[in-house]
């Protein structure tokens, strides 16, 4: 995470002395040697620790404890620095070594952490200093049977305080980690125990420290955000050093003597939290309220991201007028009524609790409860301060769900009956204010360092406040990770991914086709992609067109970082991280730039190395000119739809390496035995085995080319006769080819290889590794294996240990790792090398084909959409295809693996596939209109609508009107399915025909302008008698072809005199399915 830069720590936001305040706590408190555990704590805080939260509870721990029984999962890090203070021998507040003990989360974990404190050999001496645990809410399960003993024992016991982050694994969550309130609650609740929680990253050594304190009346569980809070790095003020904490701890737990024996836990929970404040000068309070004074909507909440989040938008929103507050939850347990009703404003009406459950059949169950809305509601009702008690309500929320400004306020205005705006977001920094940048980067790239060294650079000025958040998703591009950097001049609390950057940073450019990074730039704002050994003018190949469209349309200024014109990153790879760094500050500081390099030399180490790379910058860093040409995309280009962010999968990147089964080469003999004695052997036939989806066999019937012989673009129609397979279809849902390789090339391969083709081999099914697919080593590279496919970074790795040449081994293991990236790159992309290729071209790596089928990526299915309807044509499917062709740089020509199979079928082959399904359904009334928008061979699934109400209409049907709108480059070669659509016209079948082709004449003429010119036609079909719109095709034309609609929604309720929002009526048509698209 970098360097915590001097960092600060306010006690509780607004409620304590702000940041510019000059005087110290720390001055107040007793300084330690240099020696001492704060030192430990500076240094470590320079260290590669998991963040600044994480480390100061640690902290805490490892002071005032005499034992830790850390229960921390791989890879979070919850017990790194108390474990290398231990190792150190550094001494605690009690003058000794605490001890930790590294424990398993299973069952019965925590016996003997209640064995030692009943130990008949545990020293009585000791019984007064607290025993802390480190874990993470996942162990809370485990940990229950000796937590709740220890509570039926507290009175002879020591103090315990469990500092517990509030993370846990979800396999069965979109997101790989979770935020885990729920374990907690639950167990606090059922066992009597305390529980505390940190509102937020700057203060959560001092609930550490008071968590410890309240564990001397109850065992007590400290909380904290375990996902994002606990994990960013941030400027913070007033951490308390060992003497700090050890002073405070002892102050606050004196004035417990002074209440009497009888006095409950409620009563010694506040006592010591006013003790706390006057100690310190703080003012934290069970129930804390952020606000309108005289709030009508209440929402009460617990959590960190939850309070924090929910506070700023109660204040954004009564700033604005509207009555609304929250409670934030600080101590969960003992739950004090009183103070809650003391919270209160007299003027609310409303309360609404977020809290949370585990998952998502619990907030669909009615009859279930959040544990801390039953606590709301019992001191509600049995308050006597109203003379109608306010309404509570359960908003229950999953471990899964997220939250951001908007979705906080969208709660808001549920609970006070308000409908947002559908595009209507809440902006909470000040962007004048707070300058913020995102970093996009694979885990094993060479730059992946450079926003650790970046925050650095930016936390040198001491007036700033720079916060660091990073997130890994390791299912994308084999791990990725995003880094947000925000700077500003006052303390941030910005617990959410940033949605309006000023800068966004890709580090790998196949990024931006898995992930919508550029709608994260603000409008105006930059963006700088690393690109090797790619010319303007040839950037428009390379990037994605859903890109071009939105650096042109949000007026973004786009760089090039090249790293392979330096000659620094030539000389040393490591050059590549501090090109990274000099680039980006001269795209964001310029005026920084050269004290910048003094600063980043410091920071670096390398000080020749980087001034090597500063005087290459200039021949690296280029701004491009947005070309004009950027909105004339080809209508069959590939576009997906993108997610605006990654999942948190883990905290850090994972071992590329995994452990294959093995294929076992066997002869004819032992496949035979297995058919000749399938009971014996447990053998089963079927189609294709190693494939997961139900499959079906069928027969080529037809496979035309429409486009013409002397056209650059291979489009054809192929129909296959259904026969006796079983397969059946219906509108719109798309045909799975399970493709299979070339068989020449797979000839050929073999004879290079000297492989057998009818030799046997045995491959672990993908459904269970210890069910074997018998298969010959032919049919296994022509349906299997997919050899003249791309090889990932992975398999040059693993080809490696195969070399026999140390020359080759060793540019194998370059091409693998982080100093080959730019090569690889290149490989990849440029000259697409295939599996094939590099076993061909590193002759002494010869793996067998067991090893072979191992280290070989399996082939894929493809999935097309259906151009036919089975009610019309019973015993066929039928599918429109385009080629994916190239020439690579050595003037061979490659083609996507599926579509030429495709292409080159002859009548009567066979085909293996499979069907899945659609969005795109006909409308449940055959009266209802039709509007389809097709580019491309997006036209497939129209042709299976049309021809189902053709037949409709023969059998004497009333079918709605059909306006079918296509759009491709030129008509004379693309004018796909041309003459049916004019048969289909000239029948009555089709109402409009609306034909652009871009590149006829010398305007350009996209579908958008067909659909405009007859916009009448659409509103007449579309909202007078409620049609449904589809479109199919590429992703570009989305935002052009929903303004021609919108703009029809206007026109339609201006002459009819209503008052209509069209993003709203949009967005109500998507749900009731009258606006589908099926965009790629």
């Amino acid at each position: 995470m970098g360097d915590p830069m001097d960092l600060e720590l306010s006690p509780s936001r607004g409620m304590k002395r702000k940041a510019e305040d000059n005087t110290s706590i720390l001055e107040r408190q007793p300084k330690m040697q240099a020696s001492s555990l704060f030192n430990c704590l500076k240094r470590d805080l320079t260290m590669n620790y998991s963040s600044l939260q994480v480390t100061l509870i640690q902290q805490v721990a490892y002071a005032l404890s005499d034992k830790i029984f850390s229960y921390s999962p791989e890879s979070f890090d919850l017990d790194v620095a108390v474990k290398d203070w231990s190792a150190s021998n550094t001494t605690n507040a009690n003058g000794y070594i605490t001890r930790i003990a590294p424990m398993q989360t299973r069952s019965g974990a925590g016996s003997i952490a209640l064995g030692y404190m009943f130990s008949k050999d545990f020293d009585l001496t000791k019984k007064h200093i607290p025993q802390s645990l480190l874990a993470s809410s996942s162990s809370l399960h485990s940990l229950r049977a000796a937590l709740d003993q220890l509570s039926l024992l507290y009175s002879v016991a020591s103090p315990l305080v469990a500092h517990v982050a509030a993370v846990d694994y979800a396999p069965d969550s979109s997101r790989g980690l979770v935020t885990d309130y729920a374990s907690a609650l639950t167990v606090a609740e059922e066992l009597g125990l305390g529980l505390v929680s940190s509102s937020s990253a700057y203060e959560v050594q001092h609930m550490s420290l008071f968590s410890t304190i309240l564990a001397s009346v109850l065992p007590t569980i400290h909380i904290y955000d375990g996902v994002s809070v606990g994990r960013d790095t941030l400027r913070v003020i007033d951490v308390l050093n060992q003497g700090g904490l050890n002073t405070t701890y002892t102050n606050v737990l004196k004035e417990l003597s002074k209440l009497g024996k009888r006095a409950d836990a409620e009563t010694k929970a506040i006592h010591l939290l006013n003790a706390f404040n006057n100690e310190l000068g703080t003012a934290y309070r069970p129930f804390e309220y952020r606000g309108h004074n005289n709030a009508e909507t209440v929402l009460v909440v617990f959590g960190s991201v939850e309070s924090s989040l929910a506070g700023q938008v109660a204040e954004k929103l009564s700033a604005q007028g509207s009555k609304v507050g929250v409670v934030n939850v600080r101590i969960y347990r003992p739950f004090v009524e009183e103070e809650f009703l003391k919270t209160l404003p007299a003027s609310v009406r409303n309360i609404g609790v977020l809290g949370q459950v585990v998952d998502q059949t619990i907030v669909a169950d009615k009859s279930a409860h959040s544990n801390l809305y039953e606590d709301v509601l019992a001191a509600t009702i049995f308050a006597n301060r109203w003379t109608t008690p306010p309404s509570v309500v359960d908003l229950k929320y999953s471990r899964a769900e997220t939250f951001t400004p908007t979705s906080v306020a969208a709660i808001f205005h549920q609970l006070v009956g308000k409908t947002p705006e559908s595009d209507e977001r809440l902006e909470l920094l000040d962007s004048s204010q707070v300058k913020q940048f995102t970093f996009w980067d694979v885990e094993d790239s060479a730059a992946s360092t450079a926003p650790s060294a970046i925050s650095k650079f930016l936390s040198g000025d001491s007036a700033s406040n720079v916060t660091i958040s990073q997130t890994h998703d390791n299912f994308v591009q084999g791990g990725t990770v995003r880094t947000d950097i925000r700077n500003s001049k006052r303390s941030v609390e910005a617990y959410y991914p940033i949605e309006e950057a000023d800068i966004v940073f890709v580090g790998e450019e196949k990024l931006l086709n898995e992930i919508a990074i550029v709608k994260s730039v603000k409008a105006g704002g930059k963006l700088v992609v690393k690109l090797s050994e790619v010319k303007d003018e040839d950037l428009e190949k390379k990037l994605p067109v859903f890109v071009q469209t939105e650096i042109k349309f949000k007026g973004i200024q786009l760089f090039i970082l090249d790293p392979t014109l330096s000659t620094a990153v030539e000389k040393d790879s490591a050059a590549e991280t501090l090109l990274t760094q000099l680039a980006f500050i001269k795209v964001a500081r310029p005026e920084l730039f050269e004290s910048g390099i003094k600063e980043l030399a410091s920071i670096n180490a390398n000080v020749d190395l980087l001034n090597e790379a500063a005087t290459d910058l200039d021949k690296v860093l280029r701004q491009v000119e947005i070309p004009e040409t950027w909105v004339e995309v080809d209508v069959d280009s590939e576009v997906p739809d993108l997610p605006r962010t990654i999942t948190s999968s883990s905290f850090t990147g994972f071992e590329k390496e995994e452990i294959a089964s093995s294929s076992l080469l066997r002869n004819w003999e032992s496949a035979a035995k297995g058919l000749v004695f399938k009971e014996a052997y447990s053998t089963k036939t079927s189609l294709r085995p190693d494939l997961s989806v139900k499959t079906f066999e069928v027969t080529v019937k037809e496979n035309r080319r429409l486009t013409p012989v002397t056209y650059d673009r291979n489009i054809f129609h192929i129909e296959f006769d259904l026969g006796n397979s079983g397969l059946t279809y219906n509108i719109g849902e798309a045909l799975g080819i399970h493709a299979e390789n070339d068989v020449n090339e797979v000839m050929e391969f073999m004879e290079f290889y000297g492989l057998n083709p009818d030799d046997i081999v045995e491959v672990p099914s993908r459904e269970d590794p210890h069910v074997l697919d018998t298969r010959t080593v032919f049919q296994s590279l022509v349906q299997n294996i997919d050899i003249f496919g791309k090889p990932p970074k992975r398999f040059y790795e693993a080809l490696a240990e195969f070399a026999t040449d140390e020359n080759e081994k060793k540019e194998l293991l370059t091409l693998g790792g982080t100093e080959g990236a730019n090569e690889f790159k290149r490989r990849a992309e440029v000259d697409t090398i295939t599996f094939a290729d590099v076993l061909l071209e590193f002759k002494s790596a010869h793996p067998s084909f067991h090893d072979i089928a191992r280290i070989v990526s399996p082939m894929k299915r493809r999935e097309y959409s259906i151009a036919s309807s089975q009610m019309v044509n019973p015993t066929t499917v039928a599918l429109m295809i385009v080629v994916v062709s190239w020439v690579d740089p050595k003037g061979r020509d490659r083609f996507g693996q599926a579509t030429r199979y495709l292409s080159k079928l002859p009548i009567g082959a066979k085909v293996t596939t499979s069907v899945k399904p659609s969005v795109m359904k006909l409308p449940a009334k055959d009266t209802a209109p039709l509007i389809m928008a097709g580019l491309g061979t997006g036209l497939a699934p129209f042709r299976a609508f049309v021809q189902y109400r053709a037949m409709q209409k023969a059998q004497g049907k009333e079918i709605g009107s059909i306006l079918l709108y296509m759009g491709s480059r030129h008509q004379r070669e693309e004018y796909l399915y041309g003459e049916e659509w004019e048969a289909y016209q000239d029948a009555g079948v089709i109402t409009l025909l609306g034909r652009a082709f871009s590149r006829d004449q010398p305007q350009k003429i996209y579908i958008q302008d067909r659909m405009r010119q007859t916009i009448t036609d659409i509103i007449k079909a579309y909202i007078k008698e409620e049609g449904a719109f589809y479109l199919c095709g590429p992703t570009w034309p989305v935002p052009d072809v929903t303004e021609v609609l919108e703009e029809a929604i206007a026109r339609d309720a201006k002459a009819s005199g209503k008052k209509i929002d069209p993003r709203k009526e949009i967005e109500r048509l998507k749900e009731d399915l009258r606006y589908v698209l099926e965009v790629y």
